[in-house]
């Protein structure tokens, strides 16, 4: 919600929002919202997780709720969050430049209270209808890819199509260690991995359990590295609990938050440098 980020973004979203329908026969249609005002909107649903009608309140009712839904869906069906993302990964590259030396890759569920398509029952929440997210991170902590299905789904179930949208970015060849947690730790997994070329695993072996009233202490290893993108990407109320009903409703949520989190950086790497 800070002005210097949320202005840096629409500056990007401006030129690739689609210019608007004008074809009204009788031309007597309602004045059309800004859509400044509808990104303001869309941008306090990510962080707040409010619903659309409480977002018409917070923004004083100068648009509707239906207003807010419809350009949205314009926006996605436009493909504006999904280049938006890709614009920002590409800024970070040119400026930080992303890290592919290690890449860790994890899943992390979520509440989805309405249910939808990509949702399941969630098994860490008493069957409660879920969604979850797989994620590779370069070693920023900067995601630089996910697929997205239901809670019950297996992380090694969407381990093949996380990589496979890594291979969409072309950033799949410069992969250097892949760092996974003990719950890929299968041959299957590794012969999965191997045929893709990534042979290089960091994967968290199977411990023993210890003896009653001994702390379990299991190192992270390189995997800190997902569960802080992990932890970013939860701070937002529409992804921790997300009402949305669509699968594509949420990765525009998830392409946004992404382009957040790039932007912000940016901003303190300019605030560090700016001075020396």
């Amino acid at each position: 919600m800070d002005p210097e980020v949320s202005d840096a973004i629409w500056a990007a979203v401006e030129p690739l929002v689609p210019p608007p329908d004008d074809s009204h026969p009788l031309g007597c249609h309602n004045p059309r919202i800004p859509d400044e005002v509808c990104f303001r909107g869309i941008v306090i649903r990510l962080v707040t997780g409010a619903s659309w009608t409480d977002i018409e309140a917070i923004m004083g009712r100068v648009v509707s709720d239906t207003t807010l839904r419809r350009r949205r869906d314009e926006w996605i069906a436009a493909g504006v969050f999904e280049r938006l993302r890709c614009e920002a990964l590409a800024a970070f590259d040119r400026i930080i430049g992303l890290d592919l030396g290690v890449v860790a890759l994890d899943g992390s569920i979520h509440k989805a209270p309405c249910g939808g398509e990509g949702t399941g029952k969630s098994p860490v929440d008493r069957g409660k209808l879920g969604w979850k997210w797989s994620v590779a991170a370069e070693r920023h902590g900067i995601p630089i890819a996910w697929s997205i299905d239901g809670a019950n789904r297996n992380d090694v179930a969407l381990l093949e199509p996380t990589l496979d949208a890594v291979n969409a970015t072309g950033l799949h060849h410069d992969i250097g260690t892949l760092s996974l947690d003990r719950g890929y730790d299968y041959p299957t997994v590794r012969a999965g991995l191997a045929a893709r070329g990534i042979t290089d695993l960091d994967i968290q072996r199977r411990g023993t359990k210890p003896p009653p009233g001994t702390p379990h202490r299991l190192s992270l290893g390189l995997r800190w590295i997902v569960e802080a993108t992990n932890t970013w990407w939860s701070n937002y109320g529409q992804l921790r609990r997300n009402t949305d009903r669509k699968t594509i409703h949420r990765h525009a949520a998830l392409c946004l938050a992404t382009t957040v989190l790039i932007t912000a950086r940016l901003i303190d790497h300019r605030n560090r440098w700016a001075n020396q």
